[in-house]
């Protein structure tokens, strides 16, 4: 899988790993999942695996049951556990979660399958025949350092505004993407706000978003916010933590989303009490499937918060799964994060498109897509490569070192 971009943490390395589940019923029939393949869930999924064998495939509470003895187990070894992105405490329950959300939509493709119904069928229906897709902007250089092995790409660098909106030009005219996000967090706040004022300039009246992944101070996103209040759909994640978010839409009166200060049902509490948060940007992969997606759905519709959905360096099985969810949920009125364009690669027969910026919702059975095992084999050859053994755990930093030997992990509030 290809993509780069620069974030506040680091440069996205060329290839990020990712683990492929695949479930095989008594009657011969199978269901894919996908989620992170660092050597972490790694850990998790392979005894996971092996425990499953015997179990209904529609047994998925069961899942849940079975993943937690064998979390405790893991936490005996190592109980402080990266769980890869920035999802705030790093704990060996969110990789549980993480793990889990593979196999149980695996699973739903399984049983989808069998009874010849879509998986969006299994979770209530659909109330959309389409998903829309925001476009998901980078800084990015031209190419990755020497000695990084990777393709080209031609998507050019994007350091400035001028190229920043270059790069959104290339994904409205390829994709039909109508609203946009730049990751933030990499350029000093007036040189980011100087990026989203050009897209406001060149895409009038679209939806814009910044998400600095928690890189400033609460001053420094109250400046940003005043700056780009007038232009911005919402602004993600400027401040690090509950607190300093609630802080910020205070005073600032500007919609905040988050994708980390709330990740786990338990972090919800104080954050929609405290008006922290104005759109939590939810991710299967981090609340452990798609029937808790549903749920977290519902608990943050009492709290009167809007819904959208994170990304992160995904493949087509889990587009078509977060695809299937969002098109269950009724009020679900932002356009959804997908990192898929980024992807040259993929384990998929045939690739998943956007129309207009929108996916089409499938009725076939399951997730209606199908694993090309000439690909999936060719990637995993890829993955066993020594040459590649650095990569088989996402290291951003690492990447970013790469390019400049003296850089290090910038402290939070970077600004």
């Amino acid at each position: 899988m290809y993509g780069e971009g620069v974030r506040g943490g680091g440069l996205h390395q060329p290839y990020t790993p990712r683990l492929i589940i695949e479930v095989e019923t008594a009657d011969g029939g199978t269901g894919v999942g996908e989620t992170y393949g660092d050597g972490k869930y790694l850990e998790l999924a392979r005894p996971l695996a092996a425990a499953l064998v015997g179990r209904a495939a529609s047994d998925l509470n069961g899942l849940f049951t079975l993943a937690d003895e064998l979390a405790v187990d893991a936490a005996r070894v190592d109980t402080a556990v990266d769980v890869g992105g920035l999802r705030g405490a790093q704990t060996v329950d969110k990789l549980r979660l993480s793990v889990v959300s593979g196999f149980e939509v695996a699973c739903l493709d399984a049983l989808g399958k069998s009874l010849g119904l879509p998986v969006h069928a299994l979770l209530g229906g659909k109330v959309r025949d389409s998903v829309e897709y925001g476009a998901y902007l980078f800084y990015k250089h031209a190419a990755h350092p020497p000695g990084i092995a990777s393709e080209p790409d031609d998507w050019g660098p994007a350091l400035d505004p001028a190229q920043v909106v270059a790069q959104a030009r290339l994904f409205e005219e390829r994709y039909g993407f109508t609203s946009f996000k730049l990751k933030g967090g990499v350029r000093p706040p007036e040189e980011e706000i100087a990026a989203v004022r050009a897209l406001a300039a060149a895409f009038p009246g679209r939806p814009l978003r910044l998400d600095p992944n928690g890189a400033w101070s609460v001053e420094t996103s109250l400046k940003v916010a005043a700056e780009l209040g007038d232009v911005l759909e919402y602004l993600e994640d400027p401040a690090l933590g509950t607190p300093a978010m609630a802080e910020v839409a205070a005073r600032s009166g500007v919609p905040l989303a988050t994708n980390m200060c709330v990740t786990t049902f338990a972090e919800i509490p104080a954050a929609f009490a405290s008006g922290a948060v104005q759109v939590v940007l939810c991710d299967h992969h981090y609340w452990g499937g798609l029937r808790a997606t549903r749920e977290l759905a519902a608990v943050r519709r009492t709290f009167g918060v809007a819904l959208s959905m994170h990304s992160n360096t995904h493949l087509g099985v889990s587009l078509a799964a977060m695809t299937h969810v969002a098109a269950t949920v009724p009020d679900l009125r932002h356009a959804c994060d997908s990192h898929y364009p980024w992807q040259s690669e993929d384990v998929l027969s045939e690739r998943l498109r956007f129309d207009g910026g929108r996916v089409a919702v499938t009725d076939a059975p399951g997730l209606g897509v199908t694993l090309d095992r000439e690909k999936l084999d060719a990637l995993h050859r890829r993955w066993l490569d020594e040459d590649f053994a650095a990569l088989r755990d996402r290291d951003d930093a690492a990447a970013m070192r790469r390019l400049d030997p003296e850089w290090t992990t910038p402290l939070v509030p970077r600004w």
